[in-house]
This record gives structure tokens, sequence and C-alpha cells, in this order.
């Protein structure tokens, strides 16, 4: 094999010149590397070799999570994969994977094999219920992690069943975002150490912490175990969802004093006599009466005569709208790329900002480029293709 890394591939960004080895994956994975890319990360992406991707239903240019990254593929069922994989292990900074708990082990990759090649090296591992404990085996998907930690528990109207929040809570935000702030924190401890270290990620552990508010609201008897009953969940009239005359909707968020008072003067109900805006026992019919005002214009009516006046609220856009609302056009919160509408990197960096590097790769579709940039020769392409590792 390769000895000597080339250059870095060219990227943008705050962490150009990070290098990051990504073992293919689904979900929260791809979403973390997704955000270390569009930071400016150079991360080679390890798939399965063409005919083993399981014939996903989606074109690999609108697979917008893996946006960013190269792709090589290796079939790690070969001895000589696994050895290239722990090649590009020993020029990289991160290694990243999402396989259930003994599976990187049981393929060489685990991190004794990979600290071993590299002691600096920061290994990130993302699974749904952690590396240990007594589910640690058991399959799950994002509701089931957001079900043991209350989160589903909490969303939804008090005469509802729980409201699924796509897969936010736990994938991506529990899941993708508690990996990469674990992943970038041990990169900068290492930097001091010398040391890498293995990064325990799991999406009951991260969607329990973005509770943490809740928990401590829930104890201090300011939050009520049922859900739809609160301040911030629907419960309050004055934090909701309200239909509008055509058939759309607005969110009101009047919670402070200031921002109620604007809004009753907004929809011309007099303050003197409305209910006190804290009382629990005139919440339904202030409800009842919010909800008919509402009703008398239509979703756009609202927000035009809302312009300039501070009544938080906004309209509930679709996925279709959300790109052409004037404030995100001029924030440019959406990019098109090749085509495809998405959103664009976030946060924002005043003098190093980042880029969404390159569209989706198809699988295996840079595999010599990113072995050869990362320190493999000609001849080791041709051994690797001898054995089978690669096509």
């Amino acid at each position: 094999m390769g000895r000597e890394s080339k250059a870095t591939h060219e990227t943008r960004g705050p962490l150009a010149g990070i290098r990051v080895v990504e073992l293919g994956g689904v979900g929260p994975v791809p979403f973390c590397c997704m955000l270390l890319s569009d930071l400016g990360a150079d991360i080679i992406r390890i798939d399965r070799p063409p005919g083993y991707d399981g014939g996903a239903p989606v074109d690999p240019r609108f697979n917008l999570l893996n946006r960013g990254r190269r792709s090589a593929a290796l079939d790690l069922k070969k001895k000589s994969a696994v050895e290239a994989v722990l090649e590009l292990v020993r020029h990289a900074d991160v290694l990243v994977e999402g396989f259930r708990p003994g599976v990187a082990e049981r393929l060489g990759l685990g991190p004794d094999d990979c600290l071993r090649v590299n002691p600096a090296l920061v290994y990130g591992r993302m699974t749904g219920w952690g590396q240990d404990g007594p589910l640690a085996q058991v399959p799950g998907h994002d509701i089931s992690y957001v079900s043991l930690t209350g989160v589903l528990h909490s969303i939804g109207a008090e005469d509802g069943p729980p409201v699924i929040p796509l897969n936010l809570a736990g994938d991506f935000g529990g899941g993708s975002l508690y990996l990469a702030l674990g992943v970038l924190s041990a990169l900068l401890e290492s930097r001091d150490s010398g040391q890498g270290q293995v990064v325990d990620a799991a999406m009951v552990d991260g969607s329990a912490s973005l509770m943490t508010l809740f928990h401590g609201l829930h104890a201090a008897g300011y939050w009520n175990d049922q859900r739809g009953t609160n301040r911030l969940d629907s419960g309050a009239p004055w934090y909701d969802v309200y239909e509008t005359k055509d058939g759309l909707w607005l969110s009101v968020a009047a919670n402070e004093a200031r921002f109620w008072r604007n809004l009753l003067g907004f929809l011309g109900l007099p303050e003197d006599d409305m209910p006190e805006q804290h009382d629990r026992s005139q919440w339904p019919d202030l409800r009842e009466t919010l909800a008919a005002v509402f009703r008398t214009r239509t979703r756009d009516a609202w927000c035009a005569l809302a312009e300039g006046r501070e009544v938080c609220i906004a309209p509930v856009l679709s996925l279709t709208e959300a790109p052409h609302h004037p404030h995100l056009r001029e924030r440019g919160t959406f990019v098109e790329v090749e085509g495809v509408v998405q959103p664009a990197p976030a946060p924002r960096f005043s003098r190093t900002p980042g880029a969404i590097q390159r569209p989706p790769a198809r699988p295996g579709q840079d595999t010599d480029e990113v072995l050869l940039d990362w320190g493999f020769t000609v001849a080791d392409l041709a051994e690797l293709r001898a054995t089978g590792a690669i096509t």
C-alpha cells in the first residue's frame, strides 16, 4: 500500500484540512458527515460496491445527505479492502461509523484496530441505543428512540395521539448533531494530547438531552406530563396554529405579555373583554375566539397585515413554498445545485464560509481518484482489483 498521503483535496470552510473516513450507512451518520463536509472537511465515504446498494429507491443525485463527499466502493468482506480502509485511517483525523455494536469489530475496523494504526484518531460511533445496555443489540428506528426518551409522548394535542416529529428529534437532532459535536470536541482535545478516543453517540442519549428544559420545568411544577396542556406544546391558545379562510395555517407565538397585547390589538379584540392571558380555565374559550377570527382572512392576507407589527405570527409553509419566502431568499437559506433545491450550509462564518463542496456522488464513482489522492499507487489499485476489493 502507499505510504505517503498527497495534498488534501481542496475544500472550503473552517474544517478545511480535516480528513474523515465515513463508513457508509443511512440516516444520522450521512447527515453528520454532510454537516462536516459543508464546513470544509475532506470526507471519503466508503460505500458498498455496485450491486450491494439494496436497490435504493432514490436517484443518487437526490440523496442530499450524501452531498459534498467523494465515494469509494470497497467490499469490506475482502481482507484487502479492510487493509485499504486501515491505510486510509492512517492518514485520517476522524472515522465515523453507524453499525450495530460489534459489527465494526467483526470487520476488523473497530476502535482498537483503527487506533492501533493511528493513535490520534477520533473514532465516532452512531447507534440508536448506544454501545452497551440491555437494548444495545435490539433493532430500532428514530420513532423507537424518541418513544423511550419521553420526546414522542410530549408532542401532540391533548385529545389526540402523539405526533411523530419526522425523524428530526432522534436521527438528526439527537443523533447527527451530537455526533458532530462529540467528534469536533474530541478532535480539539486530540490536538493538545496527541491521543484519539471513541465518541459513543446514541440517539437515546441525544434525544433525552434535547428534553433537558422540560425535565427542569416538570420538576419545578411548571410542566404537565400530559401533552397539549402546556405553554409550548399547543396547550396555550397564544402558542398554537390556526386555520385560515383558505384552509392554510398560521402559527402564533405571543408568549410575552406585550406580544399578547399586540396580537389582541391586531385582531381587533379589546383587551378588557379578553380573559387574563394565563388563566388556564379560560383557554378553551379563548382558543375558540382566536380560531374564529383567523378564519375570516386567508393566510397570506394575515401575513400582509402583520408586516411591520410585532405580533409573532408566521405562515406555516410547505416544503415547496419555503424556499420562495422573501426572508429565506434574501439570506440564501436555500440554494440550487445541479437543478436540486436544498438547504444551504449552516451555520455561517464571517471569514471561512462553508460550502456545498459537490453534489451527491454515485456509490463508487470516485474510487480511484480518492485512493490515489490519499496515498495509494496505481499498483496498489491494480492489486485491490485483483483481489476483488474494488471493481
